[in-house]
């Protein structure tokens, strides 16, 4: 379901680097020009990236944001999902890189 005003994108990456049974992350804070990450897990073993934006109009930045954090980090079975208000992609990595950091033993 998406927030009016509100670009909703979602992407799909086979995940290779199982996260198994942890905790929901919560990393940032949603405010101007910030954002907030979710990470949970999920069946399976895909790396679902949900994301809302107030930022319209993104998409091929998301992707490259997105797909760059799935090189460096192969997730499998979670679910990320982004509630952001016009974070720069700088941004946007450090926060992903931050939930992925929590799920290291």
């Amino acid at each position: 379901m998406s927030t009016p005003g509100l670009e909703t994108l979602d992407y799909v990456f086979a995940g290779t680097r199982a996260a198994g049974a942890f905790a929901p992350v919560l990393v940032g804070v949603v405010g101007s020009g910030n954002l907030e990450v979710l990470l949970e897990p999920v069946a399976g073993s895909d790396c679902r990236v949900h994301i809302e934006t107030s930022a319209r109009g993104f998409g091929v930045i998301w992707s490259a944001v997105v797909s760059d954090f799935h090189q460096r980090h192969q997730l499998a079975g979670v679910l990320l999902s982004i509630h952001d208000m016009g974070a720069t992609p700088a941004v946007v990595s450090l926060r992903l890189d931050q939930a992925a950091q929590e799920l290291q033993p």
